[in-house]
């Protein structure tokens, strides 16, 4: 990616070398957050299970700003530029003002008001306090045990949790939640999965952007393919448990989420991406 002349995002929040006093999810509850998230199921849930025995923990108070080291403004530059495209957008296909969210950095574990996050979860949004949550190791993980290596691949990462953001500020992600428990676990997983595919499909729109902003460098596009296809239920399910099943996929098959983002970076606009209107994904 070419992001020299891109703004960095102030709205960062860094917790790297912080401690999470107490709390946590312990031992039991990184085994069942480490399936979640081989398995694709939404991180929030598994937070909320295992914080309702943990104990209330603070931390010191995170520097907020741009931060100084390489990886730091990497990630700050690509929010910048989610910034820079939304604020467009937004106004545009939804009549409303886009609210910034912010991107938290953190090592190991954090706590947010979704609950306690652990790095072996991977990325993860929180509705609760609009913000992004992600370890950088992640990033090590995608090239060495996803094989999805290269920058734009790390970016798509971050604007699928922006798009994220994007449902709750439309509305998406509170009509999901006022529908669980009225329907059964493997209609949910569907919906979930619609959910996914759409945040898959905004990463597209904003990555459309960022090519006419001049920001994309020939092999970008592969590389953010190449991630969508090595975090595919289908895949993950595969490699973790020898077998895929269908009914358990919460974020989309390999194949959909390379199509979905490709939709959305083919079109760059949102209106594109409702995968909630269309019976066949």
């Amino acid at each position: 990616m070419q992001l020299g002349k891109q703004q960095a995002s102030g709205n960062v929040e860094d917790r790297r070398g912080m401690r999470v006093v107490g709390g946590g999810l312990g031992v039991g509850g990184i085994v069942i957050a480490l399936i979640a998230y081989f398995l694709g199921f939404d991180p929030s849930t598994v937070m909320n299970v295992a914080e309702q025995a943990a104990p209330q923990s603070e931390t010191e108070e995170a520097p907020k700003g741009a931060p100084a080291d390489e990886m730091g403004q990497f990630v700050a530059k690509v929010l910048g530029s989610t910034e820079n495209v939304w604020g467009k957008l937004l106004p545009e296909s939804q009549s409303s003002q886009y609210r910034p969210p912010t991107l938290v950095l953190y090592d190991g574990e954090v706590r947010s008001t979704c609950g306690m996050g652990q790095s072996a979860m991977g990325p993860f949004y929180c509705p609760d306090d609009e913000k992004l949550y992600i370890d950088l190791a992640f990033f090590r993980d995608l090239q060495t045990r996803f094989r999805a290596p290269g920058d734009f691949a790390q970016a798509y990462v971050i604007a699928h949790e922006v798009g994220h953001h994007v449902q709750k500020l439309t509305g998406t992600l509170q009509k999901m939640e006022a529908a669980r428990g009225r329907v059964s676990e493997v209609e949910f997983n569907r919906t979930a999965v619609r959910r996914e595919l759409q945040a898959d499909c905004y990463a597209g729109v904003w990555g459309h952007h960022a090519g006419a902003m001049n920001q994309l460098e020939s092999g970008d596009i592969a590389e953010a393919l190449n991630a969508a296809t090595a975090i595919g239920d289908d895949r993950l399910q595969k490699q973790t448990q020898g077998r895929v099943v269908p009914e358990s996929f919460t974020h989309g098959s390999s194949e959909q989420r390379v199509r979905w983002f490709k939709r959305g970076m083919d079109s760059g606009l949102p209106k594109d991406c409702d995968p909630f209107s269309t019976r066949s994904l």
